[in-house]
């Protein structure tokens, strides 16, 4: 009890400023843990739809899955779409950007954007070329970026009597004069090493070597180069080898069953469930393309077997 009853309390005021403190601290705190909390929940929630997708196709969800259209001239877009996202993919791939939106219609992407001017036998390694390339590119980079893509392929060209040292000079002399529309549109310049014994004779981009070393000389993140797992089995073999001592460079995989480039299993000389585990410890987040061409009358089932085969 106070001494005087009458006396002005001294200490009403300060009495409840320590509470009232904590209530504010106590507020504020309560808005960043359910704000937080809200954060965690949509998290969780996409990572649980997400899921929910894999196990709906079977996928483990460790690789991006992908298919080459060309591979497929008797199905339709639409209905290669439909059915290959039923076991798995996530993209349709070497298309145009006016197919695009076809496949986006089904939730899934392109990863590798096709069109570039030339082709693969003119490409890069040659001055004469870089202008139409570069017109090209600066008319389709945005697009690709509008589109929500990433990766645009392009090709070396074919030597033609050149040597591997002017070549990779002229190609580094293009390439960057693309990089800075590349940067500005967030897309990346993909060069795909083919073998030159088979399919592409004279491809001057026939050996990882070979690309690295462009790599090396370009020194960008907006350049890198799609390691076409059959072409390099032809060229070089050591696959494993090479994808553990050289992924760095490597944006993008194509599979294909050597010899012949039919389906990946056990008809062919590549062990694709090694390789692919391979290219996981690698890191890898990009795409895995199948690139073979079905010697099966049901392709769709040749194309399902290679996806499983490469879901490690």
């Amino acid at each position: 009890m106070r001494e005087n009853p009458l006396a002005p309390c001294r200490v009403g005021r300060c009495a409840f400023r320590e509470p009232l403190a904590a209530m504010k601290l106590s507020r504020r705190s309560a808005l960043t843990t359910a704000a937080s909390a809200v954060a965690a929940t949509a998290a969780a929630s996409l990572e649980t739809r997400l899921g929910a997708a894999d196990a709906a196709s079977g996928s483990k969800g460790r690789v991006n899955h992908s298919v080459c259209k060309w591979c497929y001239p008797k199905v339709g877009l639409e209905d290669l779409a439909i059915a290959g996202k039923a076991f798995g993919l996530r993209s349709i791939e070497l298309l145009e950007v006016g197919e695009i939106p076809t496949v986006q219609k089904h939730g899934l992407t392109c990863a590798m954007v096709s069109g570039i001017p030339g082709g693969i036998t003119k490409g890069l390694n040659r001055l004469e070329n870089h202008d139409k390339i570069a017109e090209w590119f600066e008319a389709t980079a945005p697009k690709v970026m509008n589109l929500g893509c990433e990766n645009i392929i392009c090709f070396s060209g074919n030597r033609a009597g050149q040597s591997d040292e002017e070549g990779i000079k002229n190609c580094t002399i293009g390439l960057k004069r693309l990089l800075p529309i590349a940067e500005k549109n967030k897309v990346t310049l993909v060069m795909e090493l083919l073998n030159s014994k088979v399919n592409h004779a004279d491809y001057q981009c026939d050996l990882s070597k070979w690309g690295v070393a462009l790599c090396e000389s370009v020194g960008s993140e907006r350049f890198k180069l799609l390691y076409d797992i059959y072409h390099m089995q032809i060229m070089e073999g050591d696959v494993i080898a090479t994808i553990k001592k050289h992924h760095k460079w490597f944006a993008h995989y194509h599979t294909g069953g050597v010899p012949g480039r039919h389906e990946i299993d056990e008809s062919q000389e590549l062990y694709y469930p090694a390789i692919m585990q391979a290219i996981v410890a690698t890191g890898f987040k990009g795409h895995v393309a199948q690139e073979f061409i079905p010697a099966r009358t049901d392709v769709i089932a040749s194309l399902k077997q290679g996806v499983t085969i490469c879901d490690v």
